[in-house]
């Protein structure tokens, strides 16, 4: 799919299982779409074209061919689910009335041994009521279907219905009229009842996805609709965000939300980024510092620069990130969206051979005809209304629906269902030291000068010689000089020797500061430091003195410690793996209770290392997704931490928003328990059918439960997903 791009579609008219692989079948008729992916519960396609021949107009003509309606989804939210709740809704009361007072007052003359003609003449009227304003959105399913060589699920609803009632009539009037003596068994109320019944389902269906895609609709609702951008007298105008650019001076007020991704030029607050990371503090954020857009500006007044606009903001690709993992489909679920497109054919088939089996039984057993007539229009109904492949349809959907966004909501991003399914296989966590575990920014931790010199001389010598370095060391020994006011010239050259350290002349003598093996080649001597260090060495024509050595610290995370400590009692092993010092690994692994580390480990070696500890587990890499990327990309599962602003960067299966390693334990746990929901629903929608089915052909049902358990099994699906909500693994 080189060169492919990617467009989501809004789908409407879907109502089962089966609609997706007709709407899948239509949109790959077209030539250039590379792949699609089409979700029942989000009601979307993700539709990735080849350049320059399939168009988004071929896309919405071959889905409006297929019998569905298609538009391009826009940048805001859309409101389906809504739309869809509120005509069920209406239906479902119009039904309601139309069917359960009758139902009630029937029961009550019957109980009471009263039978009256006026009971059924007002059913009738009822019920037909029911089929023209309650089934006129089956029927019209139904139909448009029919008209493209498709059947769905309002196929069978619009086929029970239509039997029950047009058999009620004939068996009523029939009596009426004389052509036979005794009233058959009537089902006007079931027609009536089954709609009803059928329209509440859905429904509790439509409010359940809903809820199910709350979390990933408050994050699209989190950036404001305008910013206060800075004209040139500095003077703030209120301007929608479409019409901001990259650079543009932005002013956020306290208690205002960060419009878009930018770094912070003047002022300092306390900014809220719970919705975006998951940490529930405050981060305090000052002229330099970057911020991300959605997130709340406390207490302080901030001026920004705005880095990402549109699409490329970290909220922006937070939306995508979830939407693709939502839309995502495994071998099993394509498997039950298969046996979907057959299973109406299929139950319609069973219909009638349940039809058939009971005429000939009934024939067989001297019934007559009013008797089979009946038997036969209960259990055939019955078939049609039960089966339902709408479960099939939302099993795993709405397990991701859920699942995707509480994710989103604490700072953890899954891009795909292939990452659910490796997450909750590992055995083995691997986490990278620096800027993983530890905050990555090394401080001077004490230095050791020889020979008589003091500390500063030291430092002042390490930080002339440091000052154009971006390495982080040298950045440390610089800020350490500055903050003890210690003043130093610029040297006469200078020269950085790759993975050893820098060459300057100060004074018209060669200065050294780097590790050993700097040192080494220069003729200065130096033992490896039990830590991370560099040393300093003077002097000229090979006659190399050291003068000291700068050690540093990094400092764990907060969060570090007692993170470890939870993928520990997950029965999960960890290993510390960094390119520091192995001194320096060793007593942060000790730190953390770490039993297994490597230090002194180039990039090039960690994917080597991962490679070896794969032979004996699955595995889990967990790095900043920078140079860690090719261990990231070996691992069985790759975890990126990265701050805000790095969400876009193609790192690993999960992204961590936030800075911190807590959300390691929360995104395998979080993935242990989508999947374990996934099999349970995809469980639950397939026995189901087994069950079902045949008790219907048997005639053990009729029309009303087999509408009520059609319905249950929808919600049933959907809230057994919303459990995820509240389960003890993700509160931790």
């Amino acid at each position: 799919m080189t060169g492919a791009t990617e467009t989501i579609f809004e789908i409407k008219g879907m109502n089962c299982a089966s609609c997706v692989s007709h709407v899948e079948k239509a949109v790959r008729s077209v030539n250039g779409v590379a792949s699609v992916r089409v979700s029942l519960a989000t009601e979307q396609a993700v539709v990735n074209l080849e350049p320059g021949e399939a168009t988004e107009k071929n896309i919405i003509a071959a889905v409006a061919n297929a019998g569905y309606s298609a538009s391009v989804a826009s940048h805001h939210e859309h409101q389906p689910a809504e739309d869809s709740s509120n005509v069920w809704l209406r239906r479902t009361i119009a039904g309601m009335l139309l069917w359960l007072p009758i139902e009630i007052t029937h029961w009550i003359m019957r109980l009471a041994g009263i039978h009256a003609h006026w009971m059924d003449w007002t059913a009738l009227a009822t019920s037909t009521a029911a089929l023209i304003y309650v089934g006129r959105g089956f029927y019209q399913s139904a139909w448009r279907a029919l008209k493209h060589g498709n059947a769905n699920m309002d196929t069978l609803i619009a086929l029970g219905a239509t039997v029950a009632w047009g058999y009620s009539l004939i068996a009523w009037f029939g009596h009426v009229f004389g052509f036979w003596s005794m009233p058959a068994a009537l089902y006007f109320m079931e027609s009536s009842g089954l709609l009803a019944l059928i329209s509440l389902g859905h429904w509790l269906e439509a409010r359940a996805r809903r809820t199910a895609g709350e979390a990933i609709r408050q994050l699209m609702t989190l950036a404001p609709a305008t910013a206060l951008k800075l004209d040139e007298n500095g003077q703030p105008v209120e301007t929608p965000l479409s019409q901001i650019d990259v650079g543009d001076q932005l002013l956020v007020l306290p208690g205002q939300r960060v419009p878009l991704d930018g770094i912070v030029q003047s002022g300092q607050s306390a900014v809220d980024e719970s919705m975006m990371t998951g940490e529930p503090i405050p981060q305090l954020r000052k002229a330099g510092d970057s911020v991300v857009g959605g997130t709340i500006n406390v207490d302080g007044r901030l001026t920004i620069t705005a880095s990402h606009v549109g699409s490329e903001t970290a909220l922006a690709q937070i939306v995508k990130l979830v939407g693709n993992a939502q839309s995502s489909k495994p071998p099993v679920q394509q498997l039950a969206d298969r046996i979907s497109a057959i299973f109406v054919p299929s139950v319609l088939a069973v219909a009638l051979l349940t039809a058939i089996l009971w005429w000939a039984w009934g024939a067989t057993h001297g019934w007559d005809g009013a008797r089979i007539a009946a038997t036969i229009v209960n259990a055939a109904c019955s078939v049609l209304i039960i089966a339902c492949p709408c479960a099939l349809g939302l099993a795993l959907p709405a397990a991701l629906m859920v699942g995707t966004g509480i994710g989103a909501r604490r700072g953890i991003l899954i891009r795909d269902v292939d990452a659910l399914q490796s997450a909750e296989k590992i055995q083995l966590v691997v986490l990278d030291k620096t800027g993983t575990v530890t905050a990555g920014k090394p401080v001077v931790d004490r230095i050791e000068p020889l020979d008589g010199l003091t500390a500063e001389r030291i430092l002042q010598l390490a930080a002339c010689a440091e000052q154009f370095s971006a390495h982080p060391l040298a950045t440390s020994v610089v800020a350490e000089a500055r903050s003890r006011g210690l003043a130093f010239a610029e040297p006469t050259s200078f020269t950085s020797e790759a993975g050893m350290g820098i060459v300057a002349e100060v004074d018209g003598q060669r200065l050294l500061v780097g590790n050993a093996a700097l040192m080494k080649k220069y003729g200065a001597p130096a033992d490896e430091a039990t830590g991370t260090a560099i040393h300093i060495a003077q002097g000229n024509n090979g006659q190399m003195r050291r003068l000291g050595t700068i050690l540093f610290s990094d400092h764990l995370k907060p969060d570090s410690a007692d993170a470890v400590a939870r993928l520990h009692r997950m029965n999960l092993r960890t290993v510390l793996l960094s390119g520091d010092a192995p001194a320096a690994v060793e007593a942060s692994a000790k730190a953390l209770g770490i039993g297994q580390f490597y230090g002194g480990v180039q990039p090039g070696e960690k994917a080597r290392i991962i490679r070896q500890l794969q032979e004996h587990s699955r595995v889990a890499m967990v790095g900043d997704g920078i140079n860690d990327a090719p261990a990231l990309a070996t691992a069985d599962l790759g975890i990126a931490i990265g701050s805000g602003s790095d969400v876009a960067k193609e790192t690993g299966d999960i992204v961590l928003v936030g800075s911190g390693v807590g959300g390691v334990a929360s995104a395998i746990a979080l993935s242990r328990a989508i999947m374990r929901t996934i099999r349970q629903n995809l469980f639950l929608a397939f026995i189901y059918n087994v069950v079902a089915i045949p008790l219907a052909a048997a005639g053990l049902l009729n029309p009303l439960i087999a509408a009520a358990a059609m319905a249950l099994s929808d919600v049933t699906v959907i809230g057994n997903a919303l459990r995820l909500r509240t389960h003890k693994s993700l509160s931790e």
